[in-house]
């Protein structure tokens, strides 16, 4: 659970901060990581839905690292996130790169 945080994980969390705090990628950016640290990349596309007001936005803000909107207003459309996560799975044991589209 703590692998982040560890010195070998640490490299990968800082290729997703800035200034300690999560970069925002745009579509097709990635996290640049050193030859030596390249990891696979395990892509979800996550759509979102539900009822007007109950949080969906928030969700997603909370999940990048944003703040979430102070009042309510209606997304219109369709809005996309792009959300990238090291991690180090129990089974595997070798990091891999999740890239998490989020639509809201």
């Amino acid at each position: 659970p703590g692998w982040l945080l560890s010195p070998a994980g640490r490299p990968y969390l800082d290729s997703i901060l800035h200034k300690n705090q999560r970069r925002a990628f745009g579509l097709l950016e990635r996290p640049a990581l050193p030859p030596a640290l390249a990891v696979p990349t395990v892509t979800y596309k996550l759509f979102l839905a539900g009822r007007s007001g109950v949080g969906k936005t928030a969700l997603v803000a909370w999940l990048g690292g944003t703040p979430a909107p102070p009042a309510h207003h209606e997304t219109l459309g369709i809005e996309a996130t792009t959300l990238f996560w090291p991690a180090k799975p129990r089974a595997s044991g070798r990091p891999v790169l999740f890239q998490l589209h989020l639509w809201d």
